[in-house]
């Protein structure tokens, strides 16, 4: 399906004095270090990023804040808080305000944002439940296993998100592998596909490696003698674990709940595949404004309110990991 949007003479024109700019500081850089110096080699990066994520934001806020002709409006955000507002608009100018205003508001946008969000969180607490004890498990020395179950958590994530989803398909479906192991032992088939808890175990397999690893990061810097230590003065071992082990690992743990929640609130193709179209989530809509309905100035509006959210929850989050201690994947 294609659709006539073309961009902005500007952002034509600021990527190409943006690549001209790139290839004057390689140049000024070689000729002031008489020769290629290491930091040199990060230039590629920097205009990757320029091209690919601070221009389309830029591109983002332009078409959120304009019309179809390009000009000033707030009319976009007017429809993320009222989904039927076009609709009103139109339906004032042909036939008056009287007939206008016997459309009531529409809480499309908005109940499918607090949708997403309410699922997210209890990914996020799913993942947290779930990937703790995993990552103490994992960051045990005293448990041989632990290397072993990082490899199992590992494999997974080499393979394509898309096709881990689709494979939950092969297990959940009608003549799914579960449903004919129920079938077999006399249980009988169950209706597992779209359903809400189908989406939400599709999103907590996908994204709990995600909550696992910030984790076991953490856990795995700290140093053994602190818990002896703390036994040394009277804790057991569940003392320790609270008073001890969960404080000083809670920069992994922001850091996971921010590598799940995030991407939990935009995901899009879990619930459609797992969901059959019953559970739309804020990505969803975002997706089917740009490429359904053809909505791009409307479709912006949603990602920008969408941004500004994510933006929102770091900031608050961070205040828990000032100086970015959280762990990483690797």
């Amino acid at each position: 399906m294609r659709f006539n949007v073309s961009l902005p003479w500007w952002a034509y024109a600021a990527m190409g004095v943006g690549l001209m700019l790139f290839v004057a500081m390689i140049a000024v850089s070689v000729k002031r270090n008489h020769g290629i110096r290491r930091p040199l080699f990060a230039s590629p990066y920097i205009l990757w990023i320029v091209i690919f994520t601070v221009i389309p934001v830029i591109l983002i806020g332009y078409y959120a804040l304009t019309d179809v002709n390009g000009k000033f409006t707030l009319d976009n955000f007017r429809s993320f808080w009222d989904s039927n507002y076009i609709m009103r608009e139109q339906l004032r100018s042909m036939a008056g305000d009287e007939m206008a205003n016997t459309i009531a508001r529409g809480s499309v946008n908005i109940d499918t944002l607090v949708y997403s969000l309410w699922m997210a969180f209890l990914c996020t607490v799913m993942c947290l439940l779930l990937g703790y004890p995993a990552a103490l498990f994992m960051a045990d020395k005293n448990i041989k296993m632990g290397a072993t179950v990082v490899v199992l958590f590992i494999i997974p994530m080499w393979m394509n998100f898309l096709l881990r989803t689709i494979a939950w398909m092969s297990l959940l479906e009608d003549n799914g592998l579960i449903n004919n192991f129920l079938e077999w032992i006399g249980v009988g088939r169950l209706q597992l596909m779209y359903k809400q808890s189908t989406v939400l175990l599709g999103m907590v397999y996908n994204y709990l490696p995600f909550m696992v690893f910030p984790i076991y990061t953490s856990l795995s810097k700290l140093d053994p003698k602190l818990g002896e230590a703390a036994q040394d003065l009277g804790c057991n071992e569940w003392r320790t674990l609270y008073k001890v082990t969960m404080p000083l690992s809670l920069p992994g743990v922001i850091s996971g709940i921010t590598m799940v929640f995030m991407p939990s609130v935009t995901t899009f193709f879990i619930p459609r595949v797992l969901g059959g179209g019953n559970t739309q989530m804020f990505g969803d809509l975002i997706e089917s404004t740009f490429l359904t309905a053809g909505n791009w100035n409307l479709g912006s509006a949603l990602s920008l309110v969408m941004m500004i959210l994510i933006l929102i929850s770091l900031s608050i989050l961070r205040r828990a990991d000032p100086n970015g201690e959280g762990g990483g994947i690797a």
